[in-house]
């Protein structure tokens, strides 16, 4: 009886990892186009709230991703430091061609962002951690049933002037690691990664934006399938006050 559990394994064991070995990488390229608003409101000389509204496409424009909100309150002790916390919302579409239901997903968020300067290199690093309960979709219906995970992210950003004349805009670097940890996180705990390039310009003394082209490569649950987005990103910031003062310099760097 021994000799011949040890023969089913011998037998087993190597079609186990010739199948695993066979499951080659499947990575899904997509074009996409991402625009959104993103404001930061102060009401008193260390407080304020945030509202973002966010829309991606993909084929371009042709077939949504998803619509997102964001809000929360913010305490901004300096022009240098803010800490945020709050709630978000998004509306994602099926990625299954045959059905047209949108999942619900809710998050709760906290926040701390230090902007800093290096020479003339403008420096911001963000850390967010993101509570998500991601609602499970079947036969294009809601099932009932959420999927919860912890998302923790890293953001570094580089903005830089390639010209003295004031009229040029700057020049911005910037990449974010996303991880995250659930029950249901077994083959990708590394979420995604997000690599932009553009350019960022002030509008006037309340609204500037950045324009560029942004790399997002995501790891899907399966382990091998991925998904690498060539996005075209279009980002507007609103800073302002209800205060007679003028509001404070800290930088929105808002995204999904």
């Amino acid at each position: 009886m021994k000799n011949n559990f040890i023969g089913i394994l011998l037998f087993v064991f190597p079609l186990i990892v010739f199948g695993q070995a066979d499951q080659k990488k499947e990575i899904n390229h997509q074009l996409q186009t991402w625009v959104s608003i993103n404001t930061v409101t102060k009401f008193a000389d260390h407080w304020g709230v945030i509202g973002d509204f966010h829309i991606r496409r993909n084929d371009f424009v042709s077939d949504p991703s998803f619509y997102f909100i964001r809000g929360g309150i913010s305490y901004i002790p300096n022009s240098n430091v803010s800490i945020n916390a709050g709630y978000a919302h998004m509306w994602l579409a099926p990625s299954n061609p045959d059905w047209s239901t949108f999942a619900d997903e809710n998050r709760i968020y906290q926040q701390a962002q230090l902007n800093s300067k290096v020479g003339n290199v403008s420096i911001l690093q963000r850390l967010r951690n993101e509570q998500r309960w991601q609602e499970k979709m079947i036969d294009d219906k809601p099932s009932g049933d959420w999927r919860f995970t912890n998302r923790i992210r890293y953001l570094v950003s580089f903005t830089f002037r390639i010209s003295d004349k004031k009229s040029w805009p700057s020049m911005v670097l910037s990449d974010e690691i996303l991880l995250h940890f659930g029950e249901e996180v077994v083959y990708n705990t590394m979420d995604q990664n997000r690599f932009f390039i553009g350019i960022k310009k002030n509008i006037n003394p309340k609204w500037s934006y950045d324009f560029g082209y942004m790399n997002v490569y995501q790891q899907k649950y399966s382990g091998y399938q991925y998904d690498m987005n060539h996005t075209i990103r279009l980002f507007f910031y609103l800073s302002t006050s209800i205060r007679k003062k003028a509001p404070s310099e800290i930088e929105n760097s808002g995204d999904e």
